[in-house]
């Protein structure tokens, strides 16, 4: 009778796990399902392929600093001298963050191209383009950068805090001034 309630209090046991188990792979599922389906809403939103990017690199302070997370919109509106824009180059994965210093609109074909700049370098972006570029194109461009958020690292004895601050109607910042 002791072996029959041990057997049936493992089995009780091994039926408990298993549900605990299929809970858990169900709710990741979820979570993850949760945060593709929000991430292709927010490519149909703003009408980008990457809406959130984050900058890695000095190049664009004082305005960004390395790990400020930006936000990206691309509309029809064409693009102007002064706007901050990210782009792909071909052959390279990682997007660059810089500001448009001149738009060249080809009268004939309505094409326009683009040349861009960090604010922190001194030349523009033309030695960063593929060989042979001169310019970038409208396909080039992932999106315009809308809004910011900023993080600052403090250093506190052994503690460190990170803070996360949204900026602009409590959310963002508006980057047109």
């Amino acid at each position: 009778m002791g072996w029959f309630s041990l057997s049936e209090t493992l089995n009780s046991i091994k039926s408990i796990q298993i549900r605990q188990t299929i809970s858990q792979v169900i709710t990741l599922g979820l979570i993850v399902s949760s945060a593709l389906l929000i991430w292709k809403g927010l490519m149909c939103i703003t009408g980008s392929e990457s809406p959130v990017v984050v900058v890695l690199s000095e190049s664009m302070e004082p305005g960004f600093a390395r790990g400020d997370i930006l936000f990206l919109s691309m509309s029809k509106d064409p693009i102007r001298a002064g706007e901050i824009v990210v782009f792909n180059i071909d052959g390279r994965p990682i997007p660059i963050v810089h500001r448009v210093i001149k738009v060249h609109e080809r009268t004939d074909t309505g094409e326009v191209n683009v040349l861009t700049k960090g604010d922190n370098n001194l030349v523009d972006d033309r030695m960063l383009y593929a060989r042979g570029q001169k310019w970038l194109q409208r396909h080039h461009i992932m999106g315009r950068a809308v809004g910011k958020t900023y993080t600052q690292v403090h250093n506190y004895g052994r503690s460190w805090i990170v803070g996360h601050y949204l900026e602009g109607l409590g959310i963002l910042t508006p980057l047109l001034e």
